[in-house]
C-alpha cells in the first residue's frame, strides 16, 4: 500500500454528494464519540494492524549494547562525532513528537471548548476515541522509528568506529552545548547521546588527566555555553591572564549540561571536586570562577559539599561570580509570566506547552534556585515562588567576590538601571542583594559593577579580566572588606562619582 493511501477508506467515494452525506454521518459519530460511554471507535481492523507494529522493535539489537554502552556515568567521554549523529537522529523524532502533542492539544481545545466540554471527563474520552488514537499512533510510530535509527547508529558507533572516534569540531561542540542548555534534561531523560557529561578540561582544550598539585583555578561557564566559551579571544582570555600573572597556578575549565537542574549539577560538581582532590592529594587550593549559571552551580556545589562535609571544601580559597543571577534572572521571570497569561487564553492555552519545553536549568534561573528543596516536592517542572525558596548561605572562610554589569556606560543610580542590569540579570541579583533571609552577605569591597558591559561580554571584558586577576593574585591578603564597592567605567569616559 502506498504511503499516500495509508489512511484511505475504500468504502468512501470522492464524490461531493457522498462527502455531504458523510459530513452528516460523521457529525453524529462525533456526538456519539463524546457523549456516549458505549461508543466504539471505527476502523478497528486498521488499529489491529497498527498494534502489530509494536512487534517491530530493536530489542535484540539493544541487548548487544549491554556490554558496550557507555551510558554509565563513571565512564565519562566527550560527545564524539558519532554521538552527534546518533543524538540528532533521536532528537529529530523528539521534536516531531513534541510538535504533535501541541497540535493535538490545540485541536482538542478548539473542538471541546466551544461545546463547553473541555473537562476531565471528555478529555479522557478524547484519548480513547478515534482522533486521540490517531495522534497516539503518530507519536508511537515516530518514537519507534527514531529510537530504532538511534540504536542502529549506536551499534555502528560501538562496534565499528569506537576505536577511531572522531572528536567534535569546535563549532559543533558549541552547538551541542546550546542544545543542552535548551533541553538538556530531556536529553538525559531520553538517554540521548547529545547529553554533555560533566568534565574538566585543561587550558589546551583536552580532558583533564594529568597529575595536579598546588593551586588550581576552575572556570565554570554559563547557560548554553561550553568550556570553549572562555577561549573566544585567542591569547587574550581570562584563563591565559590568570596563568600569566600566576605561572604556578593550573587553570581548568568545567564543561557540563546547563539544561539540568542547577542543584543536580551542584551535586555532581561537588563529587567531581572531591574525586579530583582524592586523586590529587597535593592540591593545596581551589578557586572557583563562575559566569552566570556557572556561579550558581559553584554555589550549589559549595552548599552540598559543606552539607555533606566533603574534604574538598577545606581547600577552597576564593569564589568569584560574574553576572550570576543569585536571586533570579529577569528574562526567565518575564517568560514565565507570559506563559501563564497565554495558558489562560481560550484556544491559545495549548501554546503554553511551548514554554514547558524549556529546560529545567532555565526554569531554575527564575529565582536562582540552587537547592533540591526548591523543586523536589513540586509536580511538573517548576520551582517554588521567590518568597518560599530555601536560603543557601555562603560557606564561612571562603573569600567571595561578586561582579555585576550594566548596559549604561555612565553611573546612573535608579531603579530602572538596576532592573535592566546587563540585559539579563539585574545589578542587585548579580550582587546577591535581597531581603534579610536570602541576602548573601558579601562586603561592599568585594563587589564590583562594570558599566557599558553586557551579560555575555563579562567573560571577555578587559576591565573585568583585570579585576578578577587582581582578586586572585591578592588571594585574600588585602582587606577589601573595609573598602567601598568598585564602580568601573569605560576608560574613554572621565566620570567622577
Amino acid at each position: 500500500m502506498s504511503s499516500q493511501n495509508l489512511f484511505y477508506n475504500p468504502s468512501v467515494s470522492d464524490s461531493s454528494a457522498q462527502n455531504d452525506s458523510n459530513y452528516t454521518r460523521n457529525h453524529h459519530e462525533l456526538d456519539a464519540h463524546f457523549f456516549s460511554d458505549a461508543s466504539v471507535p471505527l476502523h478497528s481492523d486498521w488499529y489491529e494492524q497498527i498494534d502489530q507494529l509494536e512487534a517491530i522493535d530493536m530489542d535484540e539489537l539493544v541487548k548487544l549494547l549491554a556490554d558496550t554502552d557507555d551510558g554509565n556515568e563513571a565512564v565519562k567521554k566527550p560527545v564524539s562525532l558519532a554521538d552527534f549523529f546518533e543524538g540528532l537522529a533521536q532528537l529529530a523524532t523528539m521534536g516531531v513528537v513534541e510538535i504533535t502533542e501541541i497540535v493535538e492539544a490545540i485541536h482538542r481545545e478548539v473542538i471541546l471548548r466551544p461545546m463547553g466540554r473541555f473537562n476531565d471527563k471528555h478529555l479522557n474520552k478524547w484519548q480513547r476515541g478515534f482522533t486521540g488514537r490517531i495522534y497516539g499512533t503518530i507519536r508511537h510510530i515516530m518514537l519507534m522509528v527514531g529510537n530504532n535509527l538511534a540504536s542502529v547508529l549506536r551499534i555502528y558507533k560501538n562496534f565499528i568506529v569506537q576505536k577511531t572516534a572522531q572528536p567534535l569540531p569546535d563549532s559543533l561542540k558549541k552547538l551541542v552545548n546550546v542544545i543542552n542548555g535548551v533541553m538538556g534534561d530531556h536529553l538525559v531523560n531520553n538517554q540521548n547521546a547529545l547529553a554533555v557529561p560533566m568534565m574538566l578540561y585543561n587550558k589546551d582544550g583536552s580532558p583533564q588527566e594529568e597529575v595536579l598539585s598546588g593551586r588550581i583555578v576552575i572556570f565554570c561557564h554559563g547557560l548554553c555555553m561550553s568550556h570553549l566559551s572562555w577561549h573566544a579571544q585567542e591569547n587574550n582570555n581570562l584563563g591565559d591572564a590568570v596563568h600569566v600573572s600566576q605561572p604556578d597556578t593550573t587553570v581548568l575549565y568545567l564543561d557540563y549540561n546547563t539544561g539540568r537542574r542547577i542543584s543536580r549539577s551542584g551535586h555532581k560538581f561537588s563529587q567531581l571536586l572531591q574525586d579530583l582532590v582524592d586523586d590529587n592529594p597535593d592540591i593545596s587550593q581551589i578557586d572557583l570562577v563562575g559566569h552566570s549559571m556557572g556561579g550558581l552551580v559553584s554555589r550549589s556545589a559549595l552548599f552540598y559539599g559543606e552539607q555533606e562535609r566533603l574534604g574538598w571544601i577545606k581547600r577552597v580559597g576564593n569564589l568569584i561570580t560574574l553576572g550570576s543571577p543569585h536571586h533570579g534572572a529577569v528574562l526567565e521571570r518575564i517568560g514565565n509570566y507570559v506563559q501563564d497569561i497565554i495558558a489562560k487564553l481560550p484556544f491559545a492555552g495549548s501554546l503554553a506547552k511551548l514554554g514547558d519545553m524549556r529546560s529545567a536549568g532555565i526554569i531554575d534561573l527564575r529565582h536562582g534556585s540552587i537547592r533540591d528543596a526548591d523543586w523536589q516536592a513540586l509536580e511538573g517542572r517548576s520551582v517554588l515562588p521567590q518568597d518560599f525558596r530555601h536560603p543557601a548561605r555562603l560557606p564561612s572562610g571562603i573569600k567571595t567576590y561578586f561582579v555585576a554589569s550594566a548596559l549604561l556606560e555612565t553611573h546612573y543610580d535608579s531603579k530602572v538601571t538596576d532592573l535592566l542590569g546587563d540585559s539579563l540579570v539585574s545589578v542587585a541579583s548579580a550582587l546577591g542583594e535581597d531581603d534579610a533571609e536570602h541576602a548573601l552577605f558579601v562586603p561592599d569591597g568585594h563587589k564590583a559593577i562594570f558599566y557599558g558591559v553586557n551579560h555575555m561580554n563579562l567573560i571577555h571584558s578587559r576591565r573585568v579580566r583585570e579585576q578578577v586577576v587582581e582578586w586572585l593574585f591578592d588571594n585574600g591578603r588585602s582587606d577589601y572588606a573595609g573598602r567601598p564597592r568598585i564602580h568601573s567605567y569605560p576608560r574613554s569616559l572621565a566620570v567622577a562619582v
